[in-house]
């Protein structure tokens, strides 16, 4: 495929996809039409880069759909000086599109090749403002605060150290439940012992390796 190709596969994903899921901020589809989705994708599903499915990456990960992206970036409403957690970097395009939306991002993976592989693609996008960390974060990362925390695998129940990772005034993203029923919500940090958490939309994205479980009841 040519880049002229591309630039208007871009175009169609956009007006195609994303903005009819209601992705409407200027500032986020700016972004969408900026970052090269095709320099994220592997080599062997690059034809598919602006296809409404979720490509496989290895490991039994994928990306997102372009329009879950969209609304993700869209509910996080960040802003220039925003520090941002990601857990779960994948194949790096949010990453990308956080870092060039947000003051710095701070990604993490447990896959050491995503972490290895992201690393390249995000160098050749130009984007510095990135640190990338290899581990199991499905528990959590350290105790540093952020301003935007981004949870881009699937958790069966949100653990409320999350929210204690939250600036006040912060925001997080995150997929909760089991499949098939599963929700993409946003918390909102609005004090220093209150948060408000706000339903989004239903999805389904494979599960963030070794996170907590709800409890089962047996009888």
């Amino acid at each position: 495929m040519s880049d002229m190709n591309f630039e208007q596969a871009r175009f169609n994903m956009i007006e195609q996809q994303i903005r009819p899921w209601e992705v409407l901020d200027q500032q986020v589809l700016e972004v969408l039409a900026k970052i090269r989705r095709e320099a994220f994708v592997p080599e062997q599903y690059r034809q598919l880069a602006f296809s409404d499915i979720r490509i496989p990456l290895g490991h039994g990960e994928t990306m997102m759909n372009p329009n879950v992206e969209g609304r993700l970036l869209q509910a996080l409403s960040v802003r220039p000086e925003d520090r941002i957690l990601e857990i779960g970097t994948g194949s790096g395009y949010v990453t990308a599109c956080l870092a060039t939306l947000g003051s710095s991002v701070l990604s993490v993976d447990i896959h050491a090749d995503f972490t290895e592989t992201a690393q390249a693609r995000l160098q050749a996008a130009g984007l510095h403002n990135v640190q990338l960390q290899t581990g199991d974060a499905a528990r959590g990362w350290g105790n540093l605060r952020y301003d935007v925390i981004a949870i881009t695998g699937a958790l069966p129940v949100l653990d409320p150290l999350w929210r204690d990772l939250l600036t006040v005034g912060g925001r997080l993203f995150a997929v909760v439940g089991t499949a098939p029923i599963m929700e993409a919500i946003l918390v909102t940090r609005v004090g220093e012992q209150e948060w408000t958490s706000e339903s989004l939309f239903e999805t389904e994205l494979p599960c963030l390796l070794n996170s907590a479980r709800p409890p089962v009841f047996t009888f």
